[in-house]
């Protein structure tokens, strides 16, 4: 199943853009075969969710495609460009068009969230210190954090704190595509909910494209477009949130039919 996500299906004058191919993707860390002739396609500004069971290679397809791991076999092209072959300037070009905030933030823990936000600014880009510093602390103003933030090291930072500073880091360079893993794990209920408002309201008023690994069945009924499950080595399924819940496979129906479920689909 693969239904158009109304959002950005409209954001495209009605047409569908992939800005994320893989093909064929086949990932394996010695006798273990994560992915074996994966597909997925990511359309241009739509939020997607990326699940499966334990081991299935969520986080570890995200990593492959932003070029952290090395696949055995496939090809991933983002934004036109083949990221696997590219050459060195392409490869550089192209990853300034991308963010990502890892899962526990992956933060520079001897620099301030400011520091941390400007550090891909530095690498990237040739501006002047003052425009740098002004640039990051609007980056982490628009992901509700206060001023006073922009000063404190991730250890004096709440956890999540820690999440929205390393999506600020994640939008310093204005990326097309942002790639999340497990935005919400390990907060309550109502910090979730407000990271989810927040994801919202940054892709719609930013045209972002999202790619977010998640297990978080309300995220994915707040903010998805479209889900993506992985299963059996490949996606096994992908579309909207109503088709998921007509999937008639063992793993995919006890995890949008199962206890956990009830509440999200109550809405």
């Amino acid at each position: 199943m693969d239904g158009a996500p109304e959002r950005s299906a409209a954001a495209a004058g009605g047409t569908r853009e992939a800005v994320i191919e893989v093909r064929g993707l086949v990932n394996r860390f010695g006798p273990q075969v994560v992915h074996e002739g994966l597909d997925l396609d990511v359309f241009r500004g739509e939020v997607l969710g990326i699940v499966g069971g334990s081991g299935t290679g969520k986080s570890v397809l995200l990593r492959t495609i932003v070029g952290l791991n090395r696949p055995a076999a496939g090809s991933i092209r983002v934004l036109g460009v083949d990221v696997a072959n590219a050459s060195d300037e392409a490869r550089r070009e192209v990853e300034k068009r991308w963010g990502v905030a890892f899962q526990d933030g992956a933060l520079f823990s001897s620099l301030t969230v400011l520091q941390n936000v400007m550090a891909p600014m530095r690498e990237h880009l040739r501006l002047s210190h003052d425009l740098m510093k002004a640039l990051g602390e609007l980056k982490i103003s628009m992901v509700g954090l206060p001023p006073l933030a922009c000063g404190k090291f991730p250890s004096e930072l709440s956890g999540g704190m820690r999440k929205r500073a390393a999506l600020a880091r994640a939008l310093a360079l204005d990326p097309e595509i942002v790639f999340l893993d497990e935005p919400t794990a390990g907060l309550d209920p109502i910090g979730a909910a407000a990271y989810d408002d927040l994801i919202g309201e940054l892709q719609a008023s930013l045209g972002l494209t999202v790619f977010m690994v998640t297990h978080d069945l309300d995220s994915l009924h707040a903010i998805c477009d479209r889900i993506a499950v992985l299963a059996e080595r490949k996606v096994l399924t992908s579309g909207t949130m109503a088709e998921m819940l007509e999937v008639d496979h063992p793993w995919v129906r006890e995890y949008f039919h199962g206890p956990r479920a009830r509440a999200a689909q109550a809405d």
